[in-house]
C-alpha cells in the first residue's frame, strides 16, 4: 500500500511536496456584478503631484511608507479582494480558495496566468518567499518582522500554483480572509527571482545590505503599473504594463485601470499646486477640505466650465477617534469629569459652523461603516453645557473662577490641553474651545506638528488627544483597550483606559470564530467604551471630493460603495482620459470659448 506522502513524491518527484487535505470545499465568485464601464477608453498620462519626493522605493524598511507607497503594496492584487458593492470575495492573484477545519488555514489555487511586470510567472515559491522576505532583519522593518512571525505561522506548497496560509489563531472564514487580504499587511507574493544573487552572510535568505542596495531598485510588480522612469527629487512615471496585462482575463478587473501612464512630480506646496493645476499642467485636484471646495473652486477655469466638480458619497469603513481622554492624567480618571467633557465637546456644531456641513458625525467613538459589528443604536452625545455642568459640579467643580472656568475646592482649575499636529486644524479645535466655555471648561490648543503629534500622544504625554485613526472590516479593540497596551509607550490605546471585565470581553472578541457570536461581542464592547465616556466621538468624511479638466471622464454611475479617492489609478473608481477631447478643449480655451459650469454629486450611497 502506497501512503499519500510516497504517493505525492512520486507524481511530483519533489522530496518537500504536501498533499491537500481530503474533501476540501473550494470558494470562488465569477457571479456577482462587474463595476467598471465599456464605455473606457485606454490611453493618456494623469498628471498628478506629491509634496516631497521619497527617501526610498522600497514598500518595507527604514523611510518606506511614504506617499508612493500605495501604488507599491497597498494597491496591488491581494489574493481576493472583497466586491466593493457586494462585499463578497472575489478572485484577484487566486482563482479559488478553501478553508481548513482547524479555522486558521486557508488553502489558494493562484490564477496561472499572473505574471510580474517583467513577464516571470508568480508561483508558489513567491508566497514561499513571502516569509523569507518578511520576516528577515535585514529589511530592518520591525512591525513586518513581528507580523509574519507572530499572526502567520506558516507557507506550505502543494504545486506550483497551490499553497497553504496559517495562521497562528483560529478565526471565522471571513475573518481569516480579511485578514491574508487586508491592504497594508503585505500579504502578497515577493518576487523571489528579483533577489536571487544576494550576500547573505547571516544566512536568513535576504540580502545583508538589502535596504541600502534596493533603496531606489524597483521591485517587480502583480500590478497593471510599475515604475517606469525616476527623476530624482523631481518625478516619478508609473506605466501601464500593456494590453496583455495578465489581470484583465478576470471580469473584475476588465474596463478598468485606464492610463497610460501616471506622473506624479514633486511640487511642495498644496497651493503652488493648485495654480499648477488651474493652468492645466495638473489633470485632477482633491477638494475634499471644505474651504477648498467652497471658496478655491470659482476661478476661471471652473467658471468658464474648463474645470468640473465631482463629490461622490462611499461608505468605506471609518476608524476610531475624535478626543481621547487620557484617564491616567490628573482629574481624567474622574468618570465625571469625563462625561462633563464629552457634553461640552461641540462637533456638531464645529461640522455646521467651521466645516460647512460637509463632515458627518461618528455615531460611535469606535468608527462607523462595520454592519453588525456596530452597535446600531448608538448616537453621538450632543452638545449640552448645562449637563456639562452637572457632571462638573458632581466631580466637584463647583464655583466659577474670574476667568469663567471651574475650580474645585482644591483650587484646581477644570482647565485640559487638546493635542492635536495640522495647523488646518486649529480653526476646528479654537471652535471647541469657545463652545467649551458655557460649561466652565477651558481647553488648551496645543499644536505640536504632523508625526511629532502622533509621537507625543504615543507617549502617553497628552491629556486629550484630537485624533482619527483607520479602520478596517472589522473593528480592532485590543490595541486600543486592552490592559496589556494601557499606561504603556507606543501603543495605541491612547486612553489608557482598561478593566477586568472589559479585558475578557476584547479576548473573547479576539478567539471567536462564530461570526455571529463575534458580533455580538463586539457590539457589547462598544456598549462599555460608550459608558466609559473616554473618547468623544468625532466627525467623519464619507465621501470623495475632485476637481477634474473636462477631458477625465467616467459613467454615469462613478462610485462603488468603497471608492476612496475618485482618481486613484489602482482603485475601484472608473475612469478614463479622452485625448481627442483634451485636444479640442485646449484649443477652445486658447480662443477664449466658454461652456457651462458643470459640478456632479454622486449621492447613491450617501449615509
Amino acid at each position: 500500500m502506497i501512503k499519500k506522502g510516497l504517493l505525492a513524491l512520486l507524481i511530483s518527484g519533489s522530496a518537500y511536496a504536501n498533499v491537500l487535505p481530503e474533501n476540501l470545499l473550494w470558494h470562488t465568485n465569477w457571479d456577482d456584478p462587474v463595476f467598471a464601464s465599456p464605455e473606457a477608453t485606454r490611453g493618456g498620462t494623469l498628471r498628478s503631484y506629491m509634496l516631497s519626493f521619497p527617501q526610498t522605493l522600497r514598500s518595507v524598511g527604514p523611510d518606506a511608507n511614504s506617499g508612493v507607497r500605495s501604488y507599491l503594496m497597498d494597491g496591488a492584487p491581494k489574493l481576493a479582494q472583497r466586491h466593493p458593492d457586494t462585499g463578497n470575495w472575489i478572485p484577484q492573484l487566486a482563482n479559488e480558495w478553501a478553508f481548513g477545519d482547524d479555522q486558521k488555514t486557508v488553502y489558494f489555487k493562484l490564477n496561472p496566468s499572473a505574471k510580474w511586470s517583467d513577464g516571470k510567472a508568480v508561483t508558489a515559491d513567491d508566497y514561499l518567499f513571502m516569509l523569507t522576505y518578511y520576516r528577515s532583519k535585514d529589511i530592518v522593518d520591525p512591525w513586518y518582522n513581528d507580523f509574519f512571525q507572530s499572526s502567520i505561522s506558516s507557507v506550505e506548497k502543494f504545486d506550483d500554483y497551490t499553497i497553504s496560509i496559517e495562521l497562528a489563531e483560529p478565526k471565522s472564514n471571513d475573518e481569516l480572509m480579511s485578514l491574508l487580504n487586508t491592504p497594508s499587511n503585505g500579504v502578497q507574493p515577493r518576487p523571489k527571482h528579483h533577489f536571487a544573487k544576494i550576500s547573505d552572510a547571516n544566512g536568513d535568505g535576504m540580502d545583508d545590505n538589502f535596504v541600502r542596495k534596493y533603496n531606489f531598485k524597483p521591485e517587480p510588480t502583480t500590478s497593471p503599473y510599475y515604475i517606469d522612469k525616476v527623476k530624482k527629487g523631481k518625478s516619478i512615471t508609473f506605466k501601464h504594463v500593456g494590453a496583455d496585462w495578465w489581470g484583465y482575463e478576470n471580469k473584475y478587473y476588465q474596463h478598468r485601470f485606464n492610463v497610460d501612464k501616471l506622473r506624479l512630480k514633486v511640487i511642495r506646496d498644496n497651493d503652488i499646486a493648485r495654480k499648477h493645476f488651474d493652468k492645466g499642467s495638473l489633470d485632477t485636484f482633491a477638494m475634499v477640505l471644505p474651504h477648498l471646495w467652497h471658496e478655491k473652486a470659482n476661478t476661471e477655469p471652473f467658471q468658464r466650465g474648463f474645470i468640473h466638480k465631482f463629490w461622490g458619497f462611499n461608505q468605506t469603513p471609518q476608524g476610531a477617534g475624535g478626543l481621547w481622554i487620557n484617564t491616567s492624567m490628573p482629574l481624567l480618571s474622574d468618570i465625571n469629569v469625563r462625561k462633563g467633557i464629552t457634553y461640552a465637546t461641540d462637533f456638531d456644531g464645529m461640522i455646521k459652523n467651521v466645516l460647512r456641513g460637509d463632515y458627518s458625525r461618528k455615531p460611535h467613538a469606535m468608527g462607523f461603516g462595520h454592519g453588525k459589528y456596530d452597535l446600531a443604536s448608538a448616537t453621538p452625545p450632543s452638545f449640552d453645557p448645562k449637563k456639562a455642568a452637572h457632571f462638573f459640579e458632581q466631580a466637584g467643580f463647583e464655583q466659577i473662577g474670574p476667568d469663567g472656568v471651574r475650580v474645585n475646592a482644591e483650587g484646581q482649575r477644570l482647565s485640559f490641553k487638546i493635542t492635536y499636529g495640522y495647523t488646518i486644524w486649529t480653526p476646528r479645535i479654537a471652535y471647541l474651545k469657545e463652545q467649551a466655555k458655557q460649561a466652565g471648561l477651558e481647553f488648551d490648543l496645543n499644536l505640536v506638528d504632523g508625526s511629532a503629534a502622533f509621537k507625543f500622544i504615543l507617549e502617553k504625554k497628552h491629556q486629550l488627544a484630537f485624533l482619527n485613526m483607520g479602520g478596517g472590516d472589522i473593528p480592532a479593540y485590543k490595541e486600543y483597550f486592552h490592559s496589556s497596551n494601557a499606561n504603556k509607550p507606543q501603543t495605541n490605546n491612547h486612553t489608557n483606559y482598561s478593566t477586568p471585565e472589559l479585558d475578557k470581553k476584547i479576548a473573547a472578541f479576539k478567539s471567536e470564530f462564530d461570526v455571529e457570536k463575534k458580533q455580538k461581542l463586539s457590539r457589547d464592547i462598544q456598549q462599555d467604551i460608550s459608558d466609559a465616556y473616554v473618547i468623544v466621538p468625532g466627525y467623519m468624511v464619507p465621501y470623495t471630493r475632485d476637481a477634474y479638466w473636462r477631458w477625465i471622464k467616467f459613467p454615469a454611475n462613478p462610485m462603488t460603495k468603497k471608492t476612496g479617492a475618485m482618481f486613484n489609478i489602482l482603485g475601484t473608481s472608473n475612469f478614463w482620459i479622452d485625448e481627442d477631447l483634451k485636444k479640442k478643449t485646449l484649443e477652445a480655451y486658447k480662443k477664449g470659448a466658454s461652456f457651462e459650469p458643470v459640478t456632479i454629486i454622486d449621492d447613491r450611497y450617501k449615509l
